[in-house]
């Protein structure tokens, strides 16, 4: 039995879709904060079990039984760490005989301030006794394509990335690498440093929102206090800013890049390319 936690979230939620494509879903836990909200995976058939990061008393008891168990990282930045911890004790707990961990691309030597809490949780779960894999992923691609829109209604794309390089995939891509590890009879505990097939600026990328919209679009660099201050002013709370423009400022130290292609190689196909996934958005 596989059980994944943050199911009902967008990550989660993918893994567990390309899971139920090989395994038969009552094999498959969706360890869930809010059952309410992965009603559609019940439908289906998948265990939708309560595990909240924050009440570790539901944790044990949402793992009993599984062989694997995909811990998803928390979006709770600052509480990282602790809720990590709490999976894992858990995990330990129930008998989990192997341990995924959605973790940031080249944890132990990147710029990124969020990779703090990724090195704590992944020294921990090297501790814990516990047979693991490190899924270190790169930049979801959606975190820039977010912001098309209000670049399309202001002929401007800010950051403070620079020419930093960035070597982002979309969350299918990186969901369903997480899918092909648990999916491995054998797992030897493994490292994985996880990006796109091929990296880009933040200028090509906006060259490339230009050609496809038809609209003239320019890229604006700006100090990270002032492109916070920008994210803040635009409706962004001011810890979610702070991370958008600290890790500009990690990419453009090349925070962001890999070109080791271990994505590709492990899910079997070359990353969703750039155009595509702008494409998706202007769609979208």
């Amino acid at each position: 039995m596989i059980v994944v936690t943050g199911a009902s979230g967008q990550l989660g939620h993918l893994v567990v879709q390309n899971l139920l494509q090989k395994l038969p879903a009552h094999e498959i836990v969706a360890a869930v904060r809010n059952p309410e909200k992965a009603k559609d995976l019940l439908a289906l058939g998948v265990q939708v079990r309560k595990a909240d990061y924050d009440l570790p008393e539901t944790l044990v008891q949402a793992f009993r039984g599984a062989d694997k168990l995909l811990l998803v990282s928390s979006s709770e930045v600052g509480k990282r760490f602790i809720q990590h911890r709490a999976v894992i004790d858990a995990a330990r707990k129930a008998g989990v005989k192997l341990v995924v961990y959605t973790s940031i691309l080249h944890a132990d030597t990147s710029p990124l301030g969020l990779a703090a809490e990724h090195k704590q949780t992944e020294d921990y779960l090297k501790a814990s006794g516990v047979a693991y894999v490190l899924l270190r992923n790169g930049w979801y691609t959606q975190n820039y394509t977010a912001s098309i829109p209000p670049a399309l209604q202001h002929g401007a794309f800010l950051g403070s990335a620079g020419s930093g390089r960035i070597a982002s995939a979309t969350r299918a891509d990186y969901a369903l690498a997480a899918a092909a590890v648990l999916l491995k009879d054998k797992q030897p505990q493994s490292i994985y440093e996880l990006a796109g097939d091929a990296a880009y600026t933040l200028t090509e990328l906006v060259a490339e929102i230009s050609r496809q919209s038809g609209k003239n679009i320019v890229y604006k660099n700006l100090p990270e206090a002032e492109y916070k201050a920008a994210l803040v002013s635009a409706g962004f709370p001011e810890p979610v800013a702070g991370i958008f423009s600290e890790s500009d400022t990690g990419a453009a130290k090349g925070g962001l890049f890999d070109d080791s292609h271990t994505l590709s190689q492990l899910i079997g196909r070359p990353t969703t390319p750039l155009s595509a996934a702008v494409a998706e958005a202007l769609k979208a």
